[in-house]
């Protein structure tokens, strides 16, 4: 089933997620609709939060940018076997020079700007069947697990921008949390008042 995803605005976005007890009800269904949700939406990455939870899991599959310019083909061969759900994730370890990749968010659509991250993270994570993993991810997919990491932690690529650039876009973010902005995929408006 396709979920809602909540836009730019509502508190959920905003919310440190809870850990994920391994008797959370209907997670497989949770984890079957986000699937589902996110690549309707054309996504490489969707958190919890952006389904209204504010709990601790996201799922990636940065398949899409396989090919991409500047990308070795260990990267290639990498990003294509990366579809992976994280639950109650730790990153242990940031490391390398920061560099900028133009991000955007399925909850904050018409955006996209330059985010500076560090290349390489270590992350300790359970998979959907709730088996433990500690694995370092470098480059393209390193930088789809920090995005979604952010989200169950509270915090949007948009925290991230200068001040200027976060003035410059103050406007279209409230645009956005008023539901007037458009979007391919079905989504949740936290200041549209209900019955209009």
């Amino acid at each position: 089933m396709i979920l809602p995803i909540v836009a730019y605005g509502d508190p959920v976005l905003r919310k440190k997620g809870k850990e994920i007890p391994e008797d959370y009800p209907k997670l497989d269904e949770l984890i079957a609709n986000m699937w589902e949700t996110m690549y309707e939406a054309m996504g490489v990455g969707l958190a919890a939060p952006q389904v209204g939870r504010a709990i601790r899991m996201f799922m990636i599959d940065p398949s899409p940018f396989v090919d991409e310019e500047n990308l070795s083909e260990e990267e290639n061969e990498q990003l294509a076997n990366m579809k992976m759900v994280f639950i109650n994730p730790k990153i242990i370890a940031e490391e390398g020079e920061e560099w900028a990749f133009n991000e955007g968010c399925l909850s904050i659509p018409d955006i996209r700007e330059d985010v500076f991250r560090k290349p390489t993270i270590t992350i300790e994570y359970l998979d959907e069947k709730f088996e433990s993993h500690t694995k370092t991810f470098n480059g393209i997919g390193a930088r789809v697990i920090q995005h979604e990491y952010d989200h169950i932690e509270g915090i949007l690529f948009t925290d991230k921008l200068s001040s200027l650039k976060k003035r410059l876009i103050k406007g279209k973010l409230t645009n956005i949390s008023k539901g007037k902005v458009h979007a391919d995929y079905r989504m949740r408006f936290p200041l549209i008042k209900k019955g209009r």
